[in-house]
């Protein structure tokens, strides 16, 4: 649908995913019957479709090995402070203690050491070596530069990552990155994204990449909104990629995921976000509430410390449970934080479907009064944003 904005002016009416909600069916099961587990091809399956965002406040080698061990995927960053300092706990202890006017300035200042190629072997090595599968992430512009030290030392999954990704990147002044040719090089899957449309998800599935990530600013730590005005909501995000998704299908006989990344707080959140078409959603200031998140409770983006035009701020989330208790529990608390795989569980169970790709076919419909009601809730819980 459109609106008229001004005088020939059209726009679409789009949704996030406070904005919607899940139809029950005239079925319902048995929650212990339902699958929420995701395979990424037909030697990569995960028992939990959730991925830990690759940030430094998220995912320390630490983390990915628990949450592996715990059936998830942890994703970490390679041009973060793992792959920067041999020794980066004192510099997360320097994090935490910035005032917030000086956060920003002062994380730009630790992020200006040179990430060391040996550091990148060494980091993924240690996720492999624990027996669960390592994944790790780079931008366009450096993934040529650093992506075989990471390959030499098992990588398992690539994850090419910015916050926006084409499939053409157009530069008179240095040669941008040939997606199509270096995904057809590489002897690992490639997760590719983000990207926000229906378009830009198509050609980048084409590129031959497994998973697409979608989602552009909509996280708390993220002000790609604000600094940029680029973005559109969540839930109308996710149904573009996936109708991209089906176009594709039916093109090449070739399924690729879609992972919804950001804006997700709630279990509520994830169920919406994958009755909209995702197969699974990667999070991040839900994970940035661990305990065992390296963080200390504070959470910033990977654009925080971009040396031009930061496009994320540091946050202070707190810390809410263990790792295994945001995850699967058990919940100690009503507040829809904790046990976020017997929330998704629960909510396909009572609507009637069976696994995750079933669940795309749940009803959905527009409901403004949730929205109203979920954002006086955020306010009353002292929750600022999503994911």
């Amino acid at each position: 649908m459109e609106v008229e904005i001004g005088k020939g002016r059209f726009a679409r009416v789009t949704y996030g995913l406070d904005d919607v909600a899940i139809v029950p069916s005239r079925r319902t099961r048995d929650a212990d019957e339902v699958d929420i587990s995701w395979r990424l091809n037909e030697n990569i399956k995960f028992d939990l479709p959730f991925l830990a965002s690759a940030m430094d406040s998220v995912v320390s080698p630490l983390l990915a090995i628990e949450m592996g061990k715990l059936g998830g995927l942890a994703v970490l960053n390679l041009e973060g402070l793992w792959t920067r300092y041999e020794d980066p706990e004192p510099v997360y202890e320097k994090i935490a203690s910035f005032k917030k006017e000086e956060a920003t300035r002062g994380i730009q200042e630790l992020y200006k050491e040179d990430i060391k190629p040996e550091l990148i072997y060494k980091r993924v090595k240690e996720i492999k070596d624990a027996g669960v599968i390592a994944a790790a992430s780079l931008t366009p512009q450096k993934v040529e530069k650093y992506y075989k030290y990471a390959v030499e030392a098992g990588l398992d999954i690539l994850v090419i990552q910015g916050t926006v990704v084409s499939a053409e990147h157009v530069s008179k002044k240095t040669k941008p990155l040939n997606l199509y040719e270096f995904i057809s090089s590489v002897d690992i899957p490639v997760i590719v994204g983000g990207c926000c449309s229906y378009q830009t998800a198509l050609h980048l599935m084409r590129t031959g990449a497994v998973g697409v990530l979608v989602g552009v600013g909509p996280g708390a730590a993220c002000t790609t909104r604000r600094v940029l005005g680029i973005g559109v909501p969540q839930a109308t995000a996710i149904a573009d990629a996936a109708a991209a998704r089906s176009r594709y299908l039916e093109e090449t006989g070739r399924y690729v995921h879609v992972i919804a990344d950001g804006g997700m707080v709630y279990g509520g959140d994830i169920a919406k976000a994958i009755a909209c078409g995702a197969d699974a959603v990667m999070l991040g200031s839900p994970i940035a509430r661990a305990k065992e998140a390296p963080g200390r409770g504070y959470h910033w983006g990977m654009a925080t410390f971009h040396p031009k035009l930061p496009r994320g701020t540091r946050i202070h989330v707190g810390t809410i449970g263990t790792l295994k208790e945001i995850l699967i529990g058990p919940a100690h608390e009503n507040d829809g934080r904790l046990n976020l795989a017997e929330a998704l569980r629960t909510s396909m169970a009572t609507a009637g479907y069976e696994s995750i790709k079933d669940f795309h076919r749940a009803e959905i419909v527009i409901a403004p009064a949730l929205q109203t009601e979920g954002k006086v809730y955020q306010r009353h819980q002292g929750v600022g944003g999503s994911a």
